[in-house]
């Protein structure tokens, strides 16, 4: 039966869908990168207000605690105190999966309030309130991500409430794994590719301005990854593999009219087309630390939080992988994270002081400590990620 099991490990790391869960770095078989590395850099910080009361003055010195960033301060008193407001953070997809457990996680501090950004309201709303959340913690806004004017209409609301912007998580994405032909979005891109990444690149795109101009201490944009899409691991290995090639087809518009439905212009395949999106996202991560940390000091960082076997992100899999893959983590590759634990350490990566570290691909051993990850050639090949970020300017329509 392993031997079952391990024949099907090609889709078996292709990890995320709208709402569901990554798939999971781990210091076993299939998590850790090739080279040997594991280092973490620790930073913290603090916050300082201080406050005068006629001739004597008084300082208060706020410190960020072990697992959450303290909020900023606001002007509002209480009995002559500055008290903290809540942090906001914007997750896509968090009405299943490694989203809502990342929400759940983070609302159970009472430092966040969470704006859950989904294409399904009423199933949002059902899933926040079996998870428990506070109904005061979390904000449900409509998006799909798989649909450019969506991306803009969520913006354009979320700018009207008035809310500062502190974190943005892209976590949704979509994964066919089965699929023959592709399936396109409402702006004619191939689905994973214009879901995965180009709608969460138009979304980062217009946000951007929103966090520069939070008083938030760490203010984060977080892009999931995947194990699958860095070829320097055994995962990232398994056919299909990732592969941009020349980036012709996402310079076509991947329509399947002037081009392949694929980025690298070949034949399509489900499987691959979402570890290529993976791929798309941590160089764009990348760019995005390159062009704005300095300037801006917003931490942008990717990560792979755990192989989730058992989440709902399979259901279009075929029988024996969904009833074969869960037990070959848990007990061949040592791999398996429940949602549970994936949702605490994306908490961790929006929240954590210790994470603070811009331009870092993430990951966890099997002793759950974070580390450094390092990336294959090409997800961190910066020509490349300047390629596709000129070519996805154009693509949703901001070039």
């Amino acid at each position: 039966m392993a031997l079952q099991a391990a024949s099907l490990v090609p889709s078996a790391f292709t990890i995320q869908k709208e709402g569901k869960s990554a798939a999971s770095v781990n210091s076993g078989l299939f998590g850790v990168s090739l080279a040997d590395q594991a280092k973490t850099d620790y930073s913290s910080f603090a916050l300082k207000s201080k406050r005068e009361f006629g001739a004597r003055k008084s300082s208060v010195a706020v410190r960020a605690q072990a697992v959450v960033t303290t909020p900023a301060i606001n002007s509002d008193t209480v009995q002559g105190k500055k008290t903290l407001r809540k942090g906001n953070v914007v997750i896509t997809g968090a009405s299943s999966g490694l989203g809502l457990a990342t929400a759940k996680a983070l609302a159970e501090t009472g430092k966040w309030h969470v704006i859950m950004a989904c294409r399904d309201f009423l199933k949002a709303e059902k899933a926040a309130k079996s998870a428990g959340m506070a109904k005061e913690s979390y904000t449900i806004m409509h998006l799909d991500l798989a649909s450019l004017d969506s991306v803009r209409q969520f913006v354009d609301n979320f700018k009207r409430s008035g809310r500062p912007l502190d974190v943005l998580v892209c976590n949704a994405a979509v994964y066919q794994p089965t699929a023959k032909q592709p399936s396109f979005t409402a702006d004619g891109f191939e689905l994973s590719v214009g879901t995965n990444h180009l709608g969460h690149f138009l979304l980062s795109r217009l946000l951007l301005d929103d966090m520069k101009q939070s008083d938030y201490p760490s203010k984060r944009l977080i892009i999931v990854g995947s194990i699958t899409g860095n070829t320097n691991t055994l995962a990232g290995n398994v056919p299909p593999k990732a592969n941009l090639g020349d980036l012709r087809g996402l310079a076509g518009g991947l329509n399947e009219l002037n081009s392949s439905a694929m980025i690298d212009g070949g034949d399509f395949d489900g499987a691959k087309a979402y570890k290529d999106s993976k791929v798309c996202n941590m160089l764009t991560m990348q760019e995005f630390h390159r062009l704005y940390h300095e300037d801006t000091g917003i931490t942008f960082a990717s990560l792979y939080p755990g192989c989730i076997a058992t989440t709902g992100l399979f259901r279009e899999h075929i029988p024996l992988f969904r009833l074969l893959f869960p037990p070959f983590q848990k007990f061949i590759t040592k791999g398996f994270v429940s949602e549970e634990e994936a949702g605490k350490r994306l908490a961790q990566v929006v929240s954590d002081p210790s994470l603070t570290k811009s331009g870092v691909y993430w990951s966890w051993n099997q002793a759950s400590a974070s580390f450094e990850n390092q990336l294959s050639p090409e997800a961190s090949d910066a020509a490349k990620a300047r390629k596709i970020w000129k070519l996805s300017d154009k693509l949703v329509g901001l070039a």
